[in-house]
């Protein structure tokens, strides 16, 4: 991990090159070979390194970006002033803002929702329902890790791989193997299902507002993403141990409300989808108008319990804004310090030179496959900010082959997504680094396999 990261930083310095200040007046002065440009270089990878460290740490991962995006702005703000430029800074940083808050407001609402859903005890009876009906343990291996591969294009990983990993602890509490063997499938699953779909990772998300790929134009990756799924599945299969785990007879009822808000939020999602289509409408706007969907029919679940006066005195009813609380705030705030930090370093030049080096020297097709192995290290979220900083003139296959690589890259290693760091974590001592790092070759042939149906399946988009 420590070599990579040499690597990349090492490209970027050696590759640096221009004047260390530009005269006033230039639009673009290069920063990369001055001090402020090395040191804003490496707090930005300590802070990463500290966020790849939360899980011994504990020191939750938005912090260290949150400062680092501000000390390197105001850092690039100095060298610029020192220029007697006072404007390009803000504008930069704006555009910056303005960014983030598109997905910001937009993974807000899928927060919400999801959060409603869980509540309304959608995803525990999910769970006991499959528990209930006495499962072998290679069926279950199979049936957690294909519905985590269609439920993250819906829901993030992050959530559906901690609810299959319920469903695994669950069935599996007594066969160790079965349960390392399931999870790390299920966090194969959801990675490479959250690739195929707008909604199903942040990364494919920026994706498709930058709107480098058009929203059903995703979906030529299932096939992609399915290879992705499969072959390191089959390659477990026969060492998921044989047996059947004892059934339940827990059931569990979904809340009233709950095949509502489901409808609701697919009729958020039309929305969203309808009015960036027809209306050349920013996504986040038929998001946040789907918001207002669950808001009102919120109202319409406090009504309905407790009476019109009644809510006011109590607390034990349906409120969105309670929803809206338990949002993953931590994953939001990270996101805007990668936002800020990765477009500062733009500003300073590094992404021109990275994206130099990358795709016009390596070539698209390799730097975009080495976006996927980058991203098993290091989180999927700033290498797909950068690349679309660098904006490098692709074809739309080559874009979807980023997206692609970005989205399931994380899976090579149980600490390249969020889902594998959450795994660990609820399967503490049965599904480990090691443990993952194991079946490495398979899951690597399944990334070499997605990439090579990708360009066949897909060539006429290159």
């Amino acid at each position: 991990m420590n070599r990579v990261l040499q690597l990349l930083l090492a490209t970027l310095l050696l590759l640096s090159g221009g004047s260390v200040w530009a005269a006033p007046g230039e639009t673009a002065p290069d920063l990369t070979n001055s001090v402020v440009g090395y040191f804003s270089l490496f707090l930005f990878f300590l802070a990463y390194a500290m966020v790849m460290a939360e899980e011994f740490t504990h020191l939750r991962k938005s912090k260290p970006v949150i400062f680092a995006a501000g000390v390197i702005w105001a850092l690039v703000a100095y060298a610029y002033t020192t220029l007697g430029d006072t404007t390009t800074v803000e504008e930069a940083i704006r555009q910056n803002l303005l960014e983030y808050a598109e997905l910001f407001f937009f993974l807000l609402t899928a927060m919400t929702y999801i959060n409603s859903m869980t509540e309304r005890k959608v995803f525990d009876a999910l769970k006991a329902w499959l528990i209930r009906k006495g499962f072998t343990y290679r069926q279950m291996f199979w049936i957690t890790g294909t519905l985590a591969f269609l439920i993250s294009p819906v829901a993030d990983n992050l959530t559906t791989a901690l609810l299959m990993s319920a469903v695994l602890l669950a069935v599996g509490k007594q066969n160790p193997r079965f349960v390392s063997l399931g999870c790390i499938n299920i966090v194969i699953g959801a990675n490479a299902g959250g690739a195929f779909s707008p909604f199903g990772d942040i990364t494919t998300l920026m994706v498709w507002q930058k709107g480098m790929v058009h929203f059903w134009t995703f979906f030529t990756l299932f096939i992609p993403a399915a290879v992705n799924f499969l072959v390191p599945g089959i390659l477990m299969h026969f060492a998921v141990p044989k047996g059947r785990p004892d059934a339940s007879d827990e059931t569990i009822k979904m809340l009233y409300g709950a095949k509502a808000i489901m409808f609701l939020f697919l009729l958020t999602i039309i929305t969203a989808v309808a009015g960036h289509n027809y209306l050349n409408l920013p996504p986040v706007i038929g998001m946040m108008t789907g918001l207002s969907y669950l808001m009102f029919y919120g109202y319409y679940l406090k009504i309905r319990q407790l009476g019109p006066v009644a809510h006011q005195h109590r607390k034990d009813y349906f409120d969105v804004f309670n929803k809206v609380s338990r949002a993953e705030w931590d994953t939001l705030l990270f996101f805007y310090g990668v936002v800020l930090c990765v477009g500062a370093l733009g500003q300073i030049g590094y992404l021109a030179l990275t994206s130099e080096f990358m795709y016009t020297q390596l070539g698209a097709t390799t730097a975009n496959t080495l976006v996927g192995v980058i991203s098993s290290v290091v989180d999927n979220i700033p290498v797909m900010y950068a690349v679309l900083t660098m904006n490098p003139d692709m074809s739309t296959g080559q874009w979807l082959l980023v997206t692609l690589t970005a989205g399931v890259g994380g899976s090579m290693l149980s600490i390249g997504s969020a889902a594998g760091v959450a795994l660990m974590g609820q399967a503490r001592g049965i599904y480990t680094f090691f443990s993952h790092l194991k079946w490495l070759p398979a899951i690597a042939i399944g990334y070499a396999a997605s990439i090579l149906v990708h360009m066949l399946v897909n060539a006429r988009y290159f």
